[in-house]
C-alpha cells in the first residue's frame, strides 16, 4: 500500500469523553483492530505483511520528478488493554452461580471448534485462564525516475518483492486458517435461479447451524435473523425476496430510519459543514460520527439490508476512514455521493466517482502530487487496494507512471479541482494501459486518467480480486477456486455492474452449501443482537432526558457507535487504507467476545433506557411450565434453531436447574442470564 511518498500519519489520542480524535506530532496511528496481530510462520516473521505501510525506504532519484516523503513506517501491531484483564462475565453476586455462568458462556462461545461449520471460534488462552498492525522528460515509461529501487524493482510485482499478500489471505495462513480450509466445498455450479440453487444443494459440511435455507440466506443477506425478516422470504420466496432487497429504493424506509432526522449534520452539504464548522465544534456536534451513527441505525433497523451489507463491504473495499483530518466535512458526502449512490451499480462508476472525491483525494494526499514532485499514495491505492490487488501483475514502474499520469487532481475550496499547471505531460504505459497523455488542456488531461480508471476497473485481475472479497464476504472465508471464477466471469461479462454478480453468487451451489462457514466479527454480532432482540428505537419510558442539545435517539445511537469502538470495529473505523479484515482468524480476542456477551446481557436488562425493550421474561409469547422446554423455546426465538443437547446443558446449568424442573415465566429469576447465554452460543456467533 502507499508509503513511500507520505506525510507521516498522526497518532491520534482519545482525549475526554467524547471519543473525537487529535492529531499530534510525529509517529502514526495505533492499530484500532480488536483481534490479534497477523499470523506468524515458524521463523517468527508474519504469514503476511508486517502493516501496510512497513515497506523498505526509496532512495532519491538523481533526475527526473522528485519522489517527494519519507522512507517509510511501520503500523504498530494492537496492544493489549492496561489492566490486562478481562470485562466482567457476572451480573450478581450469588455464591456459586457466577462461577457456573463463567463456565457455561466460555464453553458456549468456545466450542464452535466443535463444528461451527469449520468457522471455529476455538477456545483461546483467555478464555482457558478466564476458567482456573514542471513536469520531467515526456516519456514516462523510459525516465529514470520511475525504475524502482533495489529494494522495489520496477520490473516485478510488488506481492513478489515485499512477500506480501492479501489482508484476507495473510490471516488466513494461521493455523485456524488452516482448519477452516479443511470444513469448506471445494467446488460447485451456479443454477438458473437462488430458488434453484437452494433447493438442488446439499449441505454437507459439518455444522451447529440448522440447515434451513431460509435461515441461511437471512443470516448472510442482512445484518441478523429476525423474525419479520424470516416470515418475508417465506412470502416472497427466495427468488423474490432477493429482487425485492437488490431494488433498495422501492423499499419503504422505516420509523427509525425517519427518525435520522435528529442527527442534523447529515442534512448539511460539504460546503454548508465547512461553512459552519466553528458552530458545529462550539455545540459539540460531531458529522463524522452522526454519520457512523446513523449507518448503525439503518443497519440495524433498516428494511434495506441487503443494500446496508453492501455498504459495508464497499467501505471496506473502497475504503476511507471515518476520522481521518477533514473527514468531518467530507466523509459524508463520500458516504453518500459514492458508496451508497454506486453500492448495487457498477464498480467503475463507484472507481471514477471516488477519484473525484475530496475525500479520498485528501486521505491519501493526493492534493499534494504534482508533476515535480509526485506523491504516489492514490496511486498505489488504486491498484493494490481498489483494483487489481497486489498480485494483480502491476509493477512498481505502474505505481509511479499512474502517480505521474494522475498530477493536477486537486482540493480547492472544498471542492474538486484540476490543476492543469500541476499535471505531468508524457506518454504512460501502466499495466497494457498506453496513454500520450500529450496536453495540459483539462478536458483531455481527466479524459486519460478516467480512461485508465475505467480500464483498471474492469481489468481481469480486477474482476478476480472483487469476486474473490464478495465471495470471502458472502461465502466463506476459504471460498472455491470455481466460484471465484465464475463471479469473476459475471464481473467481466457485466461491465463490473454488481447486480449481476450478486444474483450469480445466490444462484451457485457453494453459497448455500456454505451454512455456518461465516463468523460475525465485533460489529456484526453487536448489530444482530439489537436486532434479535427487537429493540425499539423509541425511547424508554424510564428514560430521563437529561440532555436538551440531543435527542435520546441521537444519545443512544451514539452510544452503540462508542460500544462498537470498544469492541475494535465500527463503520469506516479502520484508519488505514485497507479497511478491516473480513475472516474469521482476524478476530480470535477473548476480551472483545466477552465484552460483547457483557453487551447483550445490558440489552437483557434493559438497562439503557435510552432505546425501548422486550423484557427477557416476555422474548416467548407463551413460556413453558419446564425449564428443558423454555430453553428450547428462548432459543428459537433468538436463533431461529434448537440447541444441541450439551449447550442445551450448559445453559441449564446457567440457572442451576435440570431439564425437568418447573420454573416461572422470569425462569426463576433467570432469565436474563439464560438468555444471554444463548446469545453466546456458537450459533449466534454465526452468520
Amino acid at each position: 500500500m502507499a508509503d513511500q511518498n507520505v506525510p507521516p500519519r498522526q497518532p491520534w489520542d482519545d482525549r475526554g469523553g467524547d471519543g473525537r480524535r487529535y492529531p499530534a506530532t510525529g509517529g502514526h496511528a495505533p492499530s484500532p483492530y480488536g483481534h490479534d496481530t497477523p499470523p506468524r510462520r515458524q521463523d517468527g516473521q508474519p504469514v503476511g505483511p508486517p502493516g501496510p505501510y512497513a515497506h523498505p525506504g526509496q532512495s532519491a532519484a538523481a533526475r527526473g520528478p522528485q519522489w517527494v516523503g519519507p522512507e517509510g513506517f511501520a503500523r504498530r501491531a494492537g496492544t493489549a488493554p492496561a489492566d490486562g484483564g478481562l470485562p466482567n462475565l457476572d451480573d450478581d453476586d450469588e455464591p456459586g452461580r457466577g462461577v457456573r455462568r463463567r463456565r457455561a458462556l466460555a464453553a458456549l462461545g468456545g466450542t464452535a471448534a466443535v463444528v461451527a461449520g469449520g468457522a471455529a471460534l476455538a477456545m483461546v488462552p483467555q478464555i482457558r485462564e478466564l476458567l482456573g498492525d514542471d513536469p520531467a522528460a515526456g516519456d514516462a515509461t523510459r525516465t529514470t525516475a520511475t525504475d524502482g529501487t533495489p529494494a522495489r524493482p520496477s520490473g516485478q510485482q510488488p506481492s513478489t518483492v515485499r512477500t506480501y499478500t492479501e489482508q484476507n489471505e495473510s490471516y488466513m495462513g494461521s493455523r485456524a486458517g488452516e482448519v477452516l480450509k479443511k470444513n469448506t466445498p471445494a467446488g460447485g455450479r451456479t443454477f438458473a435461479g437462488p430458488a434453484a440453487a437452494a433447493e438442488a444443494t446439499e449441505v454437507t459440511v459439518k455444522t451447529v447451524l440448522a440447515k434451513d435455507p431460509v435461515l441461511h440466506l437471512a443470516r448472510r443477506a442482512t445484518f441478523g435473523v429476525t423474525p419479520q425478516v424470516v416470515a418475508e422470504i417465506k412470502e416472497r420466496g427466495i427468488d423474490g425476496w432477493l429482487r425485492w432487497q437488490l431494488d433498495p429504493d422501492k423499499i419503504a424506509p422505516t420509523r427509525a430510519e425517519l427518525k435520522l432526522a435528529d442527527l442534523p449534520t447529515l442534512k448539511l452539504s460539504t460546503a454548508q459543514l465547512r461553512e459552519q464548522r466553528d458552530q458545529l465544534n462550539e455545540r459539540g456536534a460531531q458529522p463524522e460520527k452522526e454519520m457512523v451513527d446513523a449507518t448503525v441505525a439503518r443497519q440495524i433497523w433498516s428494511d434495506r439490508q441487503l443494500f446496508e451489507v453492501m455498504v459495508d463491504f464497499w467501505n471496506d473495499f473502497l475504503h476511507v476512514a471515518a476520522d481521518f483530518d477533514g473527514g468531518e466535512v467530507y466523509r459524508a458526502s463520500f458516504d453518500r455521493d459514492v458508496v451508497r449512490a454506486h453500492a448495487l451499480g457498477s464498480y467503475p462508476e463507484m472507481l471514477l466517482a471516488a477519484n473525484r472525491h475530496p475525500a479520498l483525494l485528501l486521505y491519501l494526499n493526493q492534493n499534494d502530487s504534482r508533476a515535480d514532485a509526485v506523491n504516489e499514495n492514490l496511486a498505489r491505492e488504486n491498484l493494490e487496494l481498489y483494483s487489481v490487488g497486489v498480485d494483480g501483475g502491476y509493477t512498481e514502474k505502474d505505481v509511479r507512471q499512474a502517480a505521474l499520469l494522475q498530477t493536477g487532481r486537486g482540493v480547492n475550496d472544498g471542492k474538486y479541482v484540476f490543476r492543469p499547471e500541476r499535471h505531468y505531460v508524457g506518454k504512460v504505459k501502466i499495466l497494457g494501459f498506453t496513454n500520450a497523455n500529450s496536453s495540459k488542456d483539462p478536458k483531455k488531461a481527466e479524459a486519460a486518467i478516467d480512461a485508465y480508471l475505467t480500464y483498471i476497473a474492469l481489468h481481469a485481475s480486477t474482476a478476480k480480486y472483487v469476486a474473490q472479497s464478495l465471495a470471502t464476504r458472502f461465502v466463506s472465508d476459504t471460498p472455491s477456486k470455481s466460484l471465484v471464477e465464475r463471479l469473476a466471469k459475471a464481473y467481466s461479462a457485466n461491465k463490473g455492474r454488481i447486480k449481476p454478480v450478486l444474483m450469480t453468487l445466490f444462484s451457485s451451489s457453494e453459497f448455500w452449501a456454505a451454512v455456518g462457514q461465516k463468523v460475525r466479527r465485533p460489529m456484526e454480532y453487536l448489530v444482530a443482537t439489537y436486532r434479535t432482540l427487537g429493540v425499539s428505537p423509541e425511547a424508554s419510558p424510564k428514560h430521563d432526558n437529561g440532555d436538551s442539545r440531543r435527542t435520546p435517539y441521537a444519545r443512544g445511537l451514539r452510544q452503540i457507535h462508542d460500544k462498537m469502538r470498544e469492541l475494535g470495529q465500527y463503520p469506516m473505523g479502520q484508519p488505514t487504507p485497507d479497511g478491516y479484515p473480513d475472516v474469521y482468524p482476524a478476530w480470535t480476542s477473548a476480551g472483545t467476545m466477552v465484552n460483547g456477551w457483557n453487551e447483550a446481557g445490558e440489552l437483557l436488562a434493559g438497562r439503557r433506557t435510552i432505546f425501548t425493550y422486550t423484557p427477557a421474561e416476555k422474548l416467548v409469547a407463551r413460556p413453558p411450565a419446564t425449564a428443558g422446554a423454555y430453553v428450547d423455546a428462548l432459543a428459537r426465538r433468538l436463533l431461529g434453531q434448537k440447541l444441541s443437547a450439551r449447550e442445551r446443558s450448559l445453559i441449564l446449568g446457567v440457572a442451576g436447574v435440570s431439564a425437568g424442573d418447573r420454573v416461572d415465566a422470569t425462569f426463576d429469576g433467570a432469565v436474563t442470564a439464560v438468555a444471554r447465554a444463548i446469545l453466546a452460543s456458537p450459533q449466534h456467533h454465526l452468520r
